[in-house]
């Protein structure tokens, strides 16, 4: 059996798909896998020794001038795409979401090829939105999904969002060991998704400098390529113990060694946190048709976290919020002990079993 899945450029939409895929390969080793990516892929996201992968001539359309080189690599990745299913030969064609997996998925469905696509987010995306009547199946992360599927619920099935490989619980103090930090130092983990945000980089770092004692701080911030040397500068001068990652690969370390999260709320943050049981500060990113407010109301509701709009990150309500959690350890325990009523279920296994039956 072969198959193939395709995949956006974000760590959103690369990391569900390695998940998938490299459970399919645990499962049996004998199944032919094939990745396929947009050229212009986020670099060290989809590094993986397990699969084969192609990649395909196509971009995101943007308003004005560079919507003409947009259409120009819509029709020459579709091109790509039709010549990828000719020599693969998959059974089944998974796409993860964005424009990239439009044509790939379309043409398989035109080929009569076994066809779903995932949506990791609550509101579905244009991709989801367009596929969900060329798709056998439509795979969702959360069961309200649906409510914005209506016209084709019949092919709607939840899976949940398949987590990336190697994500295991660590003892704590051996997470904190491997960041070279002491215990019983309150410990949190800045995110600001696979592209980085600045707006969260220089937010938190003004936030910490409103923290009246940040002897007991430590943070793990993940900060992109941009705003490193803006960032260490920062740290430096409030005196806080850090350490600065562009791409962090062991990511189960850093969710294992936080005692919080500051981060946006993509869908693969979003899952992982209720993975890990982590109390967490959101920071929606404002556009893209509101998808991470959405899944941040899905942790907001459940009080598993405190959802703070961007354009609050000048009013104090971020540093005012962390120095209230870093002295109150039983909000800290009922935020972690709010996820148990998550369901749980292994999502990489309910996509496996989605995709091939």
């Amino acid at each position: 059996m072969k198959i193939l899945a395709v995949s956006g450029h974000s760590g959103g939409h690369i990391f569900p798909a390695l998940g998938f895929l490299d459970a399919l390969k645990d499962r049996n080793k004998d199944i032919g896998t094939l990745l396929v990516l947009p050229k212009k892929n986020a670099a060290g996201l989809a590094e993986s020794r397990k699969h084969k992968m192609n990649f395909i001539s196509i971009s995101n359309f943007r308003p004005g001038p560079g919507a003409i080189p947009a259409v120009f690599n819509f029709f020459r990745g579709s091109i790509e795409s039709l010549s990828i299913l000719i020599k693969f030969k998959p059974d089944a064609v998974v796409g993860f979401g964005s424009i990239a997996s439009v044509p790939m998925v379309f043409i398989a469905h035109l080929f009569k090829i076994k066809t779903m696509i995932h949506e990791q987010n609550v509101v579905p995306g244009r991709a989801t939105r367009f596929l969900a009547g060329f798709t056998d199946k439509v795979a969702v992360s959360f069961e309200g999904t649906r409510q914005y599927l209506k016209r084709n619920e019949d092919k709607v099935v939840f899976t949940g969002n398949p987590l990336r490989p190697g994500l295991a619980r660590i003892d704590k103090n051996k997470a904190l060991d491997f960041f070279g930090f002491k215990s019983g130092r309150f410990t949190i983990l800045v995110m600001g998704g696979s592209q980085s945000s600045r707006a969260v980089n220089a937010g938190f770092l003004s936030a910490t400098a409103g923290i009246p004692d940040k002897t007991g701080l430590q943070v793990i911030h993940l900060c992109g390529n941009k705003d490193r040397e803006f960032l260490e500068n920062g740290y430096r001068e409030l005196k806080v113990d850090f350490r600065l990652f562009e791409f962090l690969q062991q990511m189960e370390y850093a969710y294992s060694a936080c005692d919080l999260a500051v981060s946006r709320a993509g869908a693969t943050a979003i899952a992982e946190m209720i993975h890990f049981a982590l109390p967490a500060i959101l920071i929606p990113y404002p556009l893209a048709y509101g998808h991470q407010k959405a899944n941040a109301g899905i942790l907001e509701e459940m009080g598993s976290a405190i959802v703070i709009e961007e354009n609050r990150l000048g009013s104090g309500e971020l540093g005012g919020r962390i120095g209230d959690l870093i002295h109150n350890q039983p909000e800290l325990e009922r935020m972690r002990s709010s996820y148990a009523r998550f369901p749980g279920h292994d999502a990489r296994v309910l996509l496996i079993e989605a995709a091939l039956n």
